[in-house]
């Protein structure tokens, strides 16, 4: 008998580049979206991955559900390295694996009814009858909160929190294993937020569920994740357990994210992540900078048990 893996995800020196053109032909240098990032997802846990916009923590997600080809590095899903599969068996991998978008209105048609929403996947995938699928959606929707009686209603009859339920709904169909939520709360009102977020715990210890959770808010982090992973420039500069990473935060990025209640808007992305930058990427935005983060790029270390950091401090 098969031994049962613990990590049903695991990640390893994971990069994606992006050419970056100055004209049709040109090619000025490359934007190292992700750049070497290496964790693990343990069956049934959440995986928290913090940053702000343009850190690659999106591109991280794109890359876990093989949605996008890696530059290099691996990823693998249930032991299998989703980089080496034939193309029937990636589908069927992906059954296994789904998203869950930051936007739920623009993420579901507005001129299908939810019900032929949900359903779509199950026909996608050919599973059950007509029938069965019906039966599927209506369990579904109670699953989430949501009256099977509404099922032949369209998106905009619904509230923003509501819309997230249907899409939670439908990442569901497919009886996934694995689901990654790229900023799931972000576009609702605080209000609703707490009650997504609450949805997703249960559904996790119903159906035995494990998540990425993306997200540029640590306080939508730490409420559902059991470990977290601090993202800039491509790369993981802390990873560890949660609650460790908000009791005594160590790298000086991970400490502005806990001391700021909003991130600033930076263009900062195409600067630090080309391809010739030599030194620390947060050497110009860090209140602890020394001389050698200037020309040295620092190693993921670690430190402690389950704690790494990217920095020379430590």
């Amino acid at each position: 008998m098969r031994e049962e893996i613990k990590e049903l995800i695991i990640v390893e020196n994971l990069k994606k580049y992006f050419p970056l053109k100055s004209g049709i032909f040109k090619q000025k240098g490359i934007i190292k979206a992700v750049d070497g990032v290496n964790f693990k997802i343990k069956r049934g846990k959440t995986f928290g991955l913090v940053g702000e916009s343009g850190s690659g923590k999106t591109t991280v997600g794109r890359l876990l559900l093989r949605l996008i080809k890696p530059t290099e590095g691996k990823v693998y899903f249930e032991g299998e390295d989703l980089n080496c599969q034939p193309p029937s068996k990636l589908r069927n991998l992906r059954r296994k694996m789904q998203l869950i978008f930051q936007d739920p209105y623009s993420s579901l048609n507005p001129r299908i009814k939810i019900g032929e929403i949900i359903e779509e996947p199950l026909v996608i995938h050919k599973i059950g009858n007509r029938k069965e699928r019906k039966e599927k959606v209506n369990q579904l929707l109670e699953l989430v909160g949501i009256d099977p009686s509404f099922k032949n209603k369209y998106p905009h009859e619904f509230s923003g929190g509501q819309r997230q339920r249907i899409a939670i709904c439908r990442a569901l169909a497919t009886s996934p294993s694995f689901i990654v939520a790229d900023e799931p709360v972000s576009s609702l009102d605080v209000s609703v937020q707490a009650q997504i977020l609450n949805l997703l715990l249960e559904l996790q210890e119903k159906l035995n569920l494990t998540y990425l959770l993306i997200s540029h808010d640590l306080a939508v982090v730490k409420h559902i994740s059991d470990e977290i992973a601090i993202m800039y420039a491509g790369q993981i500069v802390e990873i560890g357990n949660t609650e460790e990473i908000y009791k005594n935060p160590l790298h000086p990025y991970t400490v502005l994210l806990l001391n700021y209640s909003f991130l600033e808007k930076i263009d900062f992305y195409l600067g630090i992540q080309l391809e010739q930058n030599s030194g620390c990427s947060f050497y110009s935005r860090c209140p602890k900078r020394r001389k050698i983060c200037k020309n040295n790029k620092p190693d993921l270390k670690e430190i402690s048990k389950n704690r790494k950091i990217r920095c020379f401090l430590y």
